[in-house]
């Protein structure tokens, strides 16, 4: 975070508020925040708005960082650096010390009680299956490795269960440092701290649990099945809650298998819908056929023609009840589509010309008569890639528009600049 360093203004304020040195110790102030937040509460009779003051100077000269820029740049630096926060505009309490004060037992800012624990990550993991699966159904033994809180000291790391307040943050497990980068300028940045890695704790190096060595938590190898149902999608999540990395304070997250179905060579799917592209050549599509299709289960599906019927290329034919079976409903399926591409021969014989003319509808050209023919001008057709064609001539068309746009801009490359000349 940067900002302007702020012209040094008056940073005894918050100590006179509190009635205490420049010099206090933590302790002494600590004892001095008490007697007065006691004697100013608004439960007692006290002032708030003065109440709201005894807090927000405690807040800034109780964490190291904050009175460190507050002692050298005053409450100004505060604003600027710290998103704002000036004295007694809120009841901001980040110690706890109010409930301590007021009802609760014991006093220190270092307790964890009644603190929110936070949530871990999750851990997600690509699941890789065939169509065949998620046709069928199937399940799946996946080992994976995990941390878990150290069974030997119970996540607290140290042989006693005893632990130290970080000295290098104050137990915060963060620490803000402020530096000089120019004149006038600050610049301010908040990092996990180094002593204790940002758990805000030390252990002493003899007091360290001897199976995690002070990090409160150990690997562990598990194996999870996982379960995939039938009709289960592309995509879809299977969630194993709480079996996530453990750490100590925190709610342990899920372990979440996000299904990635691999192609299959002959079928495809469509939400509850299976596809299956079939070729026929020209005898088939006219004359009748019968094929056989090898479906997800192993069954042999018989697929024939009626007869007299005519296939017409780039059409559909369904099959009902021979789709994905639908999600928690197997017994329920789509259908299952074939798509039919018909293989026309390259050429004929005269012969089988002359044979197809005779049972086939007659030609579209023999209505015209003799003297229309003669009255017309004879093409020659040429075998042509269209969409080759197409390309083509679509880049030729930017070509000649950028050269048209070179001649625009003259023999110099650039827009010509016309310069008025004044009388």
């Amino acid at each position: 975070m940067f900002g302007r360093a702020p012209k040094k203004s008056d940073n005894s304020k918050y100590y006179e508020i509190l009635g205490v040195p420049k010099t206090v110790s933590a302790d002494d102030l600590k004892k001095a925040y008490k007697k007065a937040a006691i004697k100013n509460h608004p439960d007692k009779g006290g002032d708030p708005e003065k109440f709201k003051e005894i807090a927000h100077a405690y807040e800034v000269l109780s964490d190291p960082e904050k009175r460190e820029i507050y002692d050298q740049y005053g409450e100004d630096a505060l604003k600027e650096g710290m998103g704002g926060g000036g004295g007694g505009s809120g009841m901001h309490d980040p110690f706890g010390l109010f409930s301590e004060l007021f009802g609760g037992s014991g006093f220190g800012g270092g307790s964890s009680r009644g603190r929110r624990q936070r949530r871990g990550e999750d851990v997600v993991h690509p699941l890789k299956v065939s169509l065949e699966d998620l046709y069928l159904g199937t399940s799946k033994k996946l080992s994976l490795s995990r941390s878990i809180i150290c069974p030997k000291c119970n996540g607290k790391g140290s042989k006693s269960g005893a632990s130290s307040k970080c000295l290098g943050c104050q137990g915060r497990g963060l620490k803000v440092t402020v530096r000089q980068i120019g004149p006038g300028m600050i610049q301010q940045m908040q990092q996990a701290c180094n002593d204790c890695k940002g758990t805000g704790e030390t252990i002493s190096d003899k007091d360290r649990c001897s199976q995690c060595k002070g990090e409160k938590v150990v690997q562990e190898k598990k194996v999870l099945e996982v379960h995939v149902e039938k009709g289960m999608q592309n995509g879809q999540k299977i969630t194993f809650p709480g079996e996530a990395d453990e750490a100590p304070e925190t709610v342990t997250g899920d372990i979440v298998f996000v299904l990635q179905q691999k192609e299959h060579p002959k079928f495809k799917r469509k939400g509850e819908d299976l596809f299956f592209e079939h070729n026929l050549s020209l005898t088939e599509a006219l004359c009748g056929f019968q094929f056989i299709i090898t479906h997800l289960d192993g069954r042999q599906l018989l697929v024939k023609s009626s007869p007299g019927e005519v296939v017409k290329p780039d059409s559909f034919k369904a099959i009902n009840d021979e789709g994905m079976p639908m999600y928690q409903r197997p017994f329920m399926k789509g259908k299952l589509y074939i798509h039919f591409n018909v293989e026309f021969p390259e050429s004929l014989l005269v012969d089988q010309v002359g044979a197809l003319a005779k049972v086939l509808p007659a030609k579209a050209g023999s209505q015209y008569t003799d003297m229309e023919l003669d009255e017309c001008e004879e093409t020659t057709l040429h075998n042509v890639n269209i969409e080759e064609e197409m390309r083509r001539k679509a880049q030729q068309r930017q070509q000649e528009a950028y050269e048209e746009e070179e001649d625009d801009d003259g023999p110099a490359g650039g827009p010509q600049r016309v310069q008025c000349a004044q009388q």
